[in-house]
């Protein structure tokens, strides 16, 4: 297993320093630095002379349980490397305290992006190696060379029993030898926000855990593994993360992330013809994200996958064999009939067959129609889950639906609400095809908390994303994929490194929270001017402005909510 430390060397190296840099770079420094506040909406450049005036952010509003974010600017001014240690102190209200474990950050360190191109493969090479702010270390102390600046990016948790008030607490930054203090303050609100277990957004990020065992070179479904996995999982879990992402077969997307997804399900053909099915790294993977804090979902992809053919292991060869067929074949009904029949049997045997869904994405009407059939005959009862385009003649079927942002349109206020009544999940997902808004690295900060704000602008439940962590071969450096634009394959970093945009992805979620929650507590209590006046709020959320006015609408509403 490669520790922390080693990775980190391995990184450091691979980038600008030198051993005899590093080494230089001991030694005292001549650099002047100094720091500012920023605010949270600007990714701010490595060259201090590409540095425009931005707003200074130094105090936040907030529910108890909820995070918010700064941003303090570092610059070092030219001339040698500088080593700059950083310090959260606790936040006081008279003897009230919200500790200083409570706060987190790093600063935010630039990775090679390009720029939006749509879908399809593409030279990563074609747009240049453009810089941009994204991930959030935790390397304390730190270097900087002289004529760069950094973010420094902290996040303060803000504990859900603390009384209301006014705390004020300060950054402090060291460079050889010299300390300064920055202050800032977080305004608590009487009003709690729950546990992300408890919100109502249907966040559903697919998790990719090969990617995992190849960056921290681990044995796949090791000990060693499911540890290194575990700090992944439970930042997903802190964000409400609500379904676990489950692989039926080798490679249900052909191999289109750089670690490919295996099978958790071992297909044995026995010598005698018949089928033996082992779930064991299945069950280990589920039982361990419930253990993380996630499990309202199990999607199991796929019985339609992006290239028809099934990988088995036969016993009378001692290899592994191949059948190719497609929904609709009776050689598809079979393969799948009996899987399905000891599934849904050991599913009910854990308990799980009420959560479990059989997932299918971007599929064509034809085959969802012949799958949903083969289901029906030989697992009824089972739960089906779909991302793609909206085909009416399937909706009913179809528990979990998430379109497309251009295909969304196709919720209509009457369907929303029909199917919510059913206990049913509406959503909504962006991927390659959509510039805005999205999750790339060079996507605006602000872009990021608004996906969840467009949700709640449209009545959809939450929202979708094919990737969590399915990193580049060198996710630290380099966002950009051989097929889609840079960013879209992750949104967190190796070692459980945040970024700007799941930071910002996060702070929406809870925008999406407290909204619904004095929407409800209006409706309750009968208080139409509130309800008036959240509705009205609500209409300032405008995909079509979010080019040129994404800060604006999410500050906006963001303020206009603690003022409620």
């Amino acid at each position: 297993m490669i520790s922390r430390n080693v990775y980190n060397r391995i990184i450091m190296t691979r980038k600008i320093l030198s051993f005899a840099l590093v080494l230089a770079m001991a030694l005292p420094s001549l650099a002047q630095v100094t720091a500012k506040w920023g605010n949270i909406d600007t990714r701010y450049p490595m060259n201090a002379d590409d540095v425009v005036r931005t707003a200074a952010v130094n105090s936040a509003t907030a529910w108890r349980g909820e995070r918010v974010n700064f941003q303090l600017v570092v610059a070092a001014e030219t001339g040698d490397s500088s080593t700059i240690a950083y310090r959260f102190s606790e936040l006081k209200n008279g003897k009230n305290v919200i500790p200083a474990t409570n706060v987190v950050g790093g600063f935010v360190q630039p990775v090679i992006t390009d720029r939006f191109t749509g879908c399809g493969k593409h030279e990563v090479d074609a747009y240049g190696e453009n810089l941009v702010a994204d991930r959030i270390t935790d390397t304390n102390p730190t270097i900087m060379e002289g004529g760069t600046v950094r973010g420094l990016w902290f996040t303060v948790q803000v504990p859900q029993d603390v009384k209301a008030g006014t705390y004020k607490g300060f950054v402090e930054l060291t460079c050889e030898g010299k300390t300064t203090k920055h202050n800032y303050m977080v305004k608590v609100l009487g009003r709690t926000l729950p546990q992300p277990k408890e919100w109502a957004f249907h966040l559903d990020l697919w998790q990719n855990p090969y990617a995992v065992a190849r960056v921290h070179n681990v044995e796949l479904w090791s000990k060693e593994h499911f540890d290194v996995l575990r700090p992944y999982m439970l930042k997903l879990a802190a964000a409400g993360q609500k379904a676990i992402t489950a692989t039926l077969i080798d490679r249900p997307w052909d191999g289109q992330t750089f670690d490919p997804f295996g099978s958790m399900v071992t297909w044995i053909k026995k010598a005698d013809g018949t089928w033996l099915y082992d779930f064991t790294i299945f069950d280990r993977w589920v039982e361990f994200m419930m253990e993380c804090g996630i499990g309202k979902e199990i999607t199991c992809f796929s019985m339609i996958p992006w290239k028809l053919s099934f990988r088995y292991y036969d016993q009378a060869t001692h290899s592994h064999k191949y059948i190719n067929c497609a929904p609709g074949d009776e050689a598809y009904a079979q393969f799948w009939g009996g899987m399905l029949s000891a599934f849904a049997a050991h599913l009910k045997e854990k308990g799980w067959f009420e959560k479990t869904f059989i997932s299918m994405d971007e599929r064509s009407l034809q085959q969802m129609q012949a799958a949903i059939k083969v289901i029906k005959e030989y697992a009824p009862g089972m739960k089906i889950s779909m991302a793609g385009n909206y085909h009416p003649e399937i909706e009913p079927e179809i528990f979990d639906y998430c379109l497309d942002i251009f295909a969304y349109g196709a919720y209509t206020p009457e369907l929303i609400a029909n199917r919510r009544a059913k206990g049913k999940v509406s959503t909504y997902y962006t991927c390659c095809s959509a510039e805005y808004p999205n999750l790339f690295t060079f996507s605006d900060p602000a872009d990021a908390e608004f996906i969840a704000l467009e949700a709640l602008a449209k009545d959809l439940d939450g929202y979708l994303r094919w990737a969590y962590n399915s990193w580049t071969i060198t996710p630290e450096e380099d966002s950009r994929f051989t097929a889609w634009p840079a960013g879209d394959t992750y949104v967190i970093y190796p070692f459980s490194l945040s970024s700007v945009r799941w930071e910002r992805l996060v702070q929406g979620i809870q925008q999406f929270e407290k909204y619904r929650i004095l929407l409800a507590e209006a409706q309750t209590k009968g208080n139409d001017s509130r309800v008036k006046a959240l509705k009205k709020l609500l209409k300032s959320i405008d995909v079509k402005r979010i080019a040129d006015e994404s800060e604006n609408m999410v500050n906006g509403f963001r303020n206009a909510l603690n003022k409620m």
